[in-house]
């Protein structure tokens, strides 16, 4: 055809339809002008102007199936997911082509969206698996449909079993009631503290969820007020030095003078210089140990095995036999001789709270796929009234120095880990010494 008039599709079916008129409208011309012509030949030119005609409206029925199947295979295609299907067609200004054209463009850009979208959703759960921020979302009933890393470190369960939970269940139906954002004190399965409480709204599937977000504050809360202490113990440490430098140093000179003198003085003034001396020394022992809290090094990690160090323990206490209950057999990446000393001082004070009950004190620990916990359990008058046990200075035993608890709950902290104190009923204490099983 003339490059003027191309074949385009709709004009092919044009000339299809024309063509399976055109045998019979030659017949019927045929018939007109030789109306005498016999039979036979009549017969033969009819049967042959049908076949001509059939033939033709199969061409006609062909090209009209044929794009539309192929349409329909692309749209189902697209349905499906599939958008490298792709429908063959020529340039040019076939209404057809056009169509055709279009359609591969609509696949090319939905294979483009699908792309980013996958690419952010990776982004988006690789996100909240590093981020230290626990992320939940809870349906219209209150039940858990998403949960990031955090999360399951937070409840100490594992993501499957977790998903369908009940915000009751998991102890976060406070945090879920309540507005936001706040600061709320929670005390979950994976750590106990303050944490600031956000929430929000999202639809998916058309049906209401509440996205909730924790942000643990208790770390940046005691590294802060950790840090003023530090502060503060090397102020007093600095002055209180040295003033204790020139009063031992005076007492020795004075006690050498007094040597010289009569007999009816000399007994009192060495025992005034005694008392000022064992003063000066008990004071430079007091401030001897809170610079060990101040100085408390960076963990040096290692292997330990949790049965031979609870053993360990329990063998240093000679006040009072500590009961050690067998846990699991499990190591622990840590700080040997730190994490020893924080068991040392949490069974020290059960032993101390328990002296007087005469009743005992139990060490065992337990273990799940992401942490080890050390427990200590007394059977003593359990925990004080209020929120001092681990603040420095504070103690409720007779010349207590006030900070065990606070080297064992920075021990634990220092490997990740946390501290806690509970009753216990209906008598007694619990420490709970946390530790992770592996190192970010």
């Amino acid at each position: 055809m003339h490059p003027l008039f191309p074949m385009t599709h709709d004009r092919r079916l044009l000339w299809l339809a024309g063509g399976s008129l055109l045998p019979l409208g030659l017949l019927a011309l045929i018939f007109a002008l030789w109306p005498h012509l016999v039979r036979p030949w009549k017969v033969v030119l009819g049967v042959a102007a049908v076949a001509a005609s059939v033939a033709m409206l199969r061409l006609l029925r062909r090209g009209i199936q044929r794009p539309l199947q192929t349409l329909s295979n692309v749209l189902a295609a697209l349905r499906q997911g599939d958008y490298a299907f792709r429908a063959r067609t020529k340039a040019g200004v076939d209404p057809l082509a056009t169509v055709f054209h279009e359609l591969n463009s609509l696949s090319e850009l939905l294979a483009q969206q699908r792309m980013k979208a996958m690419e952010a959703t990776a982004l988006l759960r690789t996100v909240m698996s590093e981020i230290d921020v626990a992320v939940f979302a809870f349906d219209e009933h209150a039940h858990l449909r998403l949960v990031n890393r955090a999360g399951e470190l937070l409840l100490a369960r594992s993501h499957d079993g977790l998903l369908g939970a009940e915000a009751r269940e998991l102890n976060l139906h406070e945090a879920l009631a309540g507005e936001g954002p706040r600061l709320v004190d929670l005390d979950l399965p994976g750590r106990a503290g303050r944490f600031e409480v956000r929430r929000g709204a999202f639809r998916q599937g058309g049906r209401p969820h509440q996205p909730l977000v924790l942000s643990d504050l208790t770390r940046p809360l005691r590294e802060e007020e950790r840090q003023a202490w530090q502060r503060l113990i090397r102020v007093l440490g600095h002055e209180i030095n040295n003033s204790l430098a020139p009063i031992q140093s005076l007492s020795g000179s004075i006690g050498t003078m007094i040597q010289r003198q009569g007999e009816d003085w000399q007994a009192d003034a060495h025992q005034g210089l005694s008392i000022i001396a064992s003063r000066a020394q008990a004071l430079g022992r007091f401030m001897e140990a809170y610079t060990r809290l101040a100085r408390l090094p960076e963990p040096r990690m290692g292997e330990v095995e949790a049965r031979a160090l609870a053993h360990k323990v329990a063998a240093l206490e000679s006040r009072l036999p500590v009961q050690v209950a067998e846990g699991p057999s499990v190591r622990v990446q840590a700080d040997g001789d730190q994490l020893e000393q924080a068991l040392i001082n949490l069974v020290r004070n059960a032993v101390e709270a328990t002296l007087g009950a005469g009743q005992r004190v139990v060490l065992t620990w337990t273990a799940t796929a992401e942490s080890l916990t050390f427990i200590v359990e007394d059977e003593g008058p359990g925990l004080p009234v209020g929120g001092n046990l681990f603040v420095p200075f504070f103690t409720t035993k007779p010349g207590g120095s006030g900070i065990g608890l606070l080297l064992a709950r920075q021990i634990a902290e220092g490997h990740g880990g946390t501290l806690r104190l509970v009753n216990r009923e209906p008598v007694g204490a619990r420490a709970l010494l946390r530790l992770p099983l592996y190192r970010s």
